[in-house]
C-alpha cells in the first residue's frame, strides 16, 4: 500500500538524521556532508539499485575507511575518493563480482547479522551515558510503544508513533533532554553540484586510490549482504549485479554533490522492511526526499526530537535484527561445532573492529580452513597385493576422496615404499585431482619408487584429472 511506503520512508528519514550526523563526526567532516550523502544515496539507489525497499546512505563502515583522507588531505580529496570508489564499484559490478556472494557460507551470514545487531545497539550506548535520568524512562516508554502498538493497529508504523508521542511529551512538559539538534548543525540549503578541487595528477591518484578501493570493497560487501538478508525476509529475489553497479553510480553522484559516500544501511533497512512493512522503491526514494525536506525545511522542528525516541527505535531494530534462534541451546547442540565457531569468529572480529567487511572476510577464511581440514580427513588409501598370471605380485593402492593441497600432502606418507613389490598401481577412479599440489605429490611418490627400482602406474583418472595431471606432471619442482 502507498500509505505503508510513505510512512516507512518518513520513519527511516527521521532515523537517518542522527545516524548521518554521527557518521559525519566519525569521518571528521561537517554534519552537512553526511546528511547530503544520506539524501543523494537514498534517492539515487531508489532508481539505480537492484533491491527494492533497501536503504542506502552514509554509513559507519565507509566513514571509518575514509576518515584518514579527510584528516590528512581535506574534504576535496575525500570527495575525489568517493567518486573514484564509486567508479570502482561500477566496474566490479559490471565484471560480475556480485556472483561471488554464493561463496559466503550461511554461518558467516548469521554472524554478520548478529554482529550488526550488536553494533546497532552499541551505537546507542553513548546516548545513554551521562544523560538526565528522565532519558531512561523515556526510552522504556518508547520501546513499550513500539512493541505494543502493532497489537492494537498496524495502520501507522509503531516507530513513528513512538517518535511523535515522545517528542510531543517532551515539548509539553519542558524536559531538557538531549535532542537531534545537540548532535550537530542541520543544513539550511540544498546540496549543489561541484567538482572536487584537487589536481588531476598521478600523485592525487596515489593518495586516494587505496582508500577508494577499500571503500568500494567494504561498501559492496555490506550492500550485497544486506540485499541477501532482505531477499530472505521478503521471500523475493533481487538483482545483485544491478545493486553492485547501482551502489557505485550512487556514490559517484554523491561525491559530485558534496556527500561523504556510503552503502546499504541494515539498521534503517530493517526499520523500512520489518518494522514498517515497506516493499517497494517508493519508500527508499521518499526516505531521501523526506530527509532533505525535514532537515532543510523543518530543521528547527526536527532538532527538537529527543534522542531518547530514536534510541528506542534503534534498540528495537537491534533486537529484531539479531538471530536469536542461532544461540538457543538446542540449536547449538545440533549445529556442527565448526559452524558455530565460524559464526562466533565473524561476530567477534566485527565487534572488535567495528568493520563488517573485515569480519565477513575473516569468517569466510575461517570457514574455508575448517572445510579444507574436514575434507582432507575424508581421503583414504587402501593397499592390496594382487597376484598376476605370470606369478609376479602388484601392490594396488585405491585412493578415495578429493585430492587437493590439504589432503594430497599426506598422500605421500601412505605408501609402503620399502616392502612393496616392483610393480605398483595407484587407482584414482574414486578420487579427483584438483590442483598442482596433488600432481606434485604424485610425482614425488613416483620418483621415490623409481629410486628403489620400482615402477608406478596411475590409473582411473577422470578426464579433468587426466588433463591436469598430463599438463603438469614432470614440470613441477620437487621439494
Amino acid at each position: 500500500m502507498l500509505r505503508t511506503e510513505v510512512l516507512g520512508g518518513l520513519v527511516v528519514a527521521l532515523a537517518l538524521i542522527p545516524e548521518a550526523i554521527s557518521f559525519s563526526i566519525i569521518a571528521g567532516v561537517d554534519p552537512r556532508v553526511g546528511l547530503f550523502a544520506a539524501f543523494t544515496m537514498a534517492v539515487s539507489i531508489s532508481f539505480l539499485g537492484g533491491r527494492p525497499a533497501m536503504i542506502s546512505a552514509a554509513t559507519g563502515a565507509v566513514a571509518l575507511v575514509i576518515a584518514p583522507v579527510v584528516r590528512d588531505h581535506g574534504l576535496d580529496y575525500l570527495l575525489a575518493t568517493v567518486i573514484l570508489g564509486g567508479l570502482i564499484q561500477v566496474l566490479l559490478g559490471v565484471l560480475g563480482v556480485a556472483r561471488l556472494m554464493r561463496f559466503i557460507p550461511r554461518s558467516v551470514m548469521v554472524g554478520f547479522v548478529n554482529a550488526l545487531a550488536i553494533l546497532i545497539f552499541l551505537a546507542q550506548v553513548p546516548h545513554l551515558v551521562d544523560v538526565p535520568w528522565a532519558v531512561y524512562p523515556m526510552v522504556a516508554v518508547g520501546i513499550a510503544v513500539i512493541v505494543g502498538m502493532p497489537r492494537l493497529t498496524r495502520v501507522i508504523p509503531s516507530p513513528l508513533v513512538a517518535i511523535v508521542a515522545l517528542t510531543g511529551f517532551v515539548l509539553a512538559t519542558g524536559l531538557g533532554l538531549p535532542n537531534v539538534g545537540d548532535e550537530g548543525e542541520l543544513p539550511d540549503s540544498l546540496p549543489s553540484l561541484l567538482l572536487p578541487n584537487v589536481p588531476f595528477t598521478m600523485e592525487t591518484l596515489r593518495i586516494i586510490a587505496p582508500f577508494a578501493l577499500a571503500m568500494a570493497l567494504v561498501g559492496l560487501l555490506e550492500s550485497l549482504l544486506t540485499a541477501k538478508l532482505v531477499d530472505d525476509i521478503t521471500d523475493t529475489h533481487s538483482d545483485k549485479t544491478r545493486e553492485a553497479w547501482g551502489q557505485g553510480a550512487a556514490n559517484v553522484i554523491t561525491g559530485f554533490f558534496g556527500g561523504m559516500g556510503g552503502c546499504a544501511m541494515i539498521g534503517q533497512t530493517m526499520i523500512n522492511v520489518k518494522a514498517s512493512g515497506a516493499r517497494t522503491r517508493i519508500s527508499t526514494f521518499l526516505a531521501g526526499t523526506f530527509l532533505l525536506i525535514l532537515v532543510v525545511g523543518f530543521g528547527d522542528v526536527v532538532a527538537l526530537i529527543p534522542m531518547a525516541a530514536l534510541v528506542a527505535v534503534m534498540v528495537m531494530v537491534s533486537v529484531g535484527t539479531f538471530d536469536w534462534h542461532s544461540i538457543q541451546p538446542a540449536t547449538l547442540r545440533r549445529m556442527p561445532k565448526s559452524e558455530t565457531f565460524v559464526m562466533a569468529s565473524t561476530v567477534a572480529v566485527v565487534v572488535a573492529t567495528h568493520n563488517l567487511a573485515i569480519g565477513v572476510v575473516v569468517g569466510v577464511l575461517v570457514a574455508m580452513v575448517l572445510f579444507a581440514r574436514r575434507v582432507a580427513h575424508l581421503t583414504n588409501t587402501h593397499r592390496e597385493l594382487v597376484e598376476n598370471p605370470d606369478g609376479t605380485v602388484t601392490a594396488l593402492y585405491t585412493v578415495t576422496g578429493e585430492l587437493f593441497f590439504a589432503s594430497s600432502n599426506d598422500l605421500y606418507t601412505q605408501f609402503d615404499y620399502a616392502d612393496d613389490p616392483e610393480q605398483v598401481v595407484i587407482d584414482l577412479s574414486q578420487s579427483h585431482v584438483w590442483d598442482a599440489s596433488t600432481v606434485a605429490s604424485l610425482d614425488a611418490i613416483t620418483t621415490k619408487y623409481a629410486r628403489k627400482g620400482k615402477s608406478v602406474e596411475i590409473v582411473g583418472l577422470n578426464s579433468a584429472s587426466a588433463e591436469r595431471h598430463g599438463r603438469l606432471s614432470g614440470s613441477l619442482p620437487s621439494h
